[in-house]
């Protein structure tokens, strides 16, 4: 059962989806998405040493900043009025973590939920919120290590619309 692609027409030409005849409903989303780090920057980031000041908070107000400029930087996404962007950041250590290395062993965890009442979701503001975050800790971080690795960064739980209720690896 595969979805057909909304944002082409029958020619394949790319346009932004005509939601003006879906219902207003309660919108949600959660992403979260991580960034390995080394033992140096973890450190420094714990002890609020870094040159840059407050790794977490900055990339903290830097996702929520994300999810409010979204339809600027996703071309076919619907402009929003956002009613909640709550982002957490936090160090991970550990934790088992497929995607770290050897050197970069820790990571920062970012989770951010979105909420509007609307036509259309919130997948994309919740997910670029993630990014934006990610990015914002590279930044503060790359004088230290370049090495860094971002990701997996995922949808974790949807819902509102006509599409349901969506939970990771729920199988819904």
């Amino acid at each position: 059962n595969i979805m057909e692609l909304t944002h082409f027409d029958e020619q394949g030409n790319a346009w932004m989806v005509d939601v003006s005849e879906k219902d207003h409903t309660h919108r949600i989303a959660v992403a979260e998405g991580f960034i390995a780090i080394n033992d140096a920057i973890f450190e420094r980031i714990q002890g609020g040493t870094m040159k840059k000041g407050d790794v977490l908070s900055v990339a903290q107000l830097a996702a929520i900043m994300g999810a409010k400029q979204t339809s600027n930087l996703i071309p076919l996404c619907h402009p929003l009025m956002l009613t909640k962007v709550e982002v957490h950041c936090h160090l991970v250590d550990g934790e088992s973590l497929a995607f770290t290395t050897d050197t970069h062993n820790k990571a920062v965890k970012i989770t951010a939920t979105v909420k509007t009442m609307g036509q259309t979701g919130v997948e994309m503001e919740a997910l670029t919120a993630v990014q934006v975050g990610l990015l914002t800790v590279y930044d503060m971080c790359k004088a230290i290590d370049k090495g860094m690795i971002m990701g997996p960064t995922y949808l974790v739980e949807k819902d509102g619309g006509k599409s349901g209720h969506f939970i990771r690896n729920s199988g819904e």
